[in-house]
């Protein structure tokens, strides 16, 4: 009997390394292919509309290659004002976005919020990062080919994944006013990496949704403005700094002390509208000389 019970016992773990290796590779198979679940949380009912704080606007609907996208468009009384366009966060809509409409527009911008596919009345399939960039493409040509708006009229504003969003549009249209994001990360591979549990799988394999603003905001040859809560739990503030460090001039970093990853508008009151101001101000100036430099850029 004492023979037996090294193989035994052998087996025994064996066995169990089996168990925990089909485990391991299950669960590495369904981050990699299940991950768009894991970074999108499309919410479907709409709260509030801008008529909810006193805002007049035009509903707007964008074609697409497979739907249709649900916008607002919130046009300011001042001819040739500047226009926001904005790119939410992943788990939200264009619902929850009238308060900061709200603030843009008291600034005298003009202001369009849309919605990716599968958020809110935006229809399309569950969205993944080409779609997103393809929306915001979308949007982009209402303004430019619709509203005939010049493209050094327009300022992208992304806030979380919105931002990663705002800077890949960014990179393919340098002739665009300036960029701001608000709580925005380096890349979703950085963001695995900040979770303990995700650094026992294989991170570089499993993530095909790559969202990679450090490399795209290097080539960024317009203002940009990095605005970012100290006390972000969901994307730590130093990853607007990093952005901030690979940036090229003209760029300024904003941070608000005391906000989290949802609040920095809020509590940045006073100063957060002032630097939003500077930065208007900003972008008109840059556009100007840049111009004045590179005639080309007039027909862009």
């Amino acid at each position: 009997m004492g023979k037996l019970t090294v193989p035994v016992f052998q087996k025994g773990i064996l066995v169990s390394l089996g168990i925990l290796a089909t485990i391991y590779i299950g669960l590495s198979l369904f981050l990699r292919f299940w991950q768009t679940r894991l970074i999108f949380f499309p919410p479907a009912t709409i709260v509030t509309t801008p008529a909810d704080v006193n805002l007049r606007y035009e509903e707007v609907w964008l074609a697409v290659s497979t739907g249709k996208l649900h916008a607002w468009w919130i046009e300011s009384s001042k001819p040739d004002a500047p226009v926001l366009l904005y790119f939410h966060g992943n788990g939200s809509n264009i619902g929850d976005l009238v308060n900061r409409a709200s603030r843009f527009h008291d600034l005298g911008l003009s202001v369009l919020l849309f919605d990716y596919r599968g958020y809110g009345k935006s229809s399309g399939p569950f969205p993944n990062e080409m779609l997103v960039y393809e929306d915001a493409q979308a949007a982009l040509n209402y303004l430019t080919q619709t509203r005939k708006i010049p493209p050094q009229n327009i300022l992208l504003y992304g806030h979380s994944l919105g931002g990663a969003i705002a800077i890949e549009l960014a990179s393919k249209h340098p002739n665009l006013a300036g960029t701001i994001v608000e709580g925005a990360f380096t890349s979703i591979r950085a963001v695995a990496e900040e979770v303990s549990l995700y650094r026992l799988f294989p991170i570089d394999w499993i993530v095909t949704e790559r969202f990679d603003s450090i490399s795209k905001v290097r080539s960024l040859h317009m203002p940009i403005l990095f605005i970012h809560g100290t006390i972000d739990d969901v994307v730590p503030a130093k990853m607007s700094q990093e952005l901030y460090n690979a940036a090229s001039e003209p760029k300024k970093l904003l941070l608000i002390p005391d906000a989290g990853h949802n609040d920095a508008a809020s509590l940045g009151g006073e100063k957060y509208l002032q630097t939003l101001k500077e930065f208007i101000e900003q972008t008109r100036t840059f556009q100007s000389s840049k111009f004045n430099r590179d005639p080309k850029f007039k027909n862009s």
